[in-house]
């Protein structure tokens, strides 16, 4: 994938961004691990931009970015933050609003 990489949907409910720094072995797996959840819960319903903050840091800046990874859930509104591989997909259903109550 390249360095800032759009997966679009046409019917993309969903907006998220997802900051990175590509060499590290966590925001590989953020990636890997979001790409698994849009895949299997959010199926035609979102657009994920994955976004290196090496090659973007004015982006990256933009959002106010203190640690990566960190997924930005632009919509559906409220706008929510989560920081971390993740791995956990409760937290991470939690925090997209796909699970009422977070175990």
């Amino acid at each position: 994938m390249p360095l800032r990489h759009v997966l679009k949907n046409k019917q993309g409910n969903y907006v998220l961004r997802l900051y990175v720094i590509r060499t590290t072995q966590k925001s590989e797996r953020a990636i890997e691990n979001m790409k698994r959840v849009c895949d299997e819960h959010l199926r035609g319903r979102y657009d994920l931009e994955v976004i290196d903050i090496l090659q973007h840091a004015n982006l990256a800046r933009d959002e106010q970015i203190v640690a990566v990874p960190t997924l930005i859930k632009r919509l559906p509104a409220p706008l929510r933050r989560l920081v971390g591989d993740m791995s956990d997909l409760n937290k991470v259903l939690f925090g997209l609003d796909l699970k009422v109550q977070a175990p």
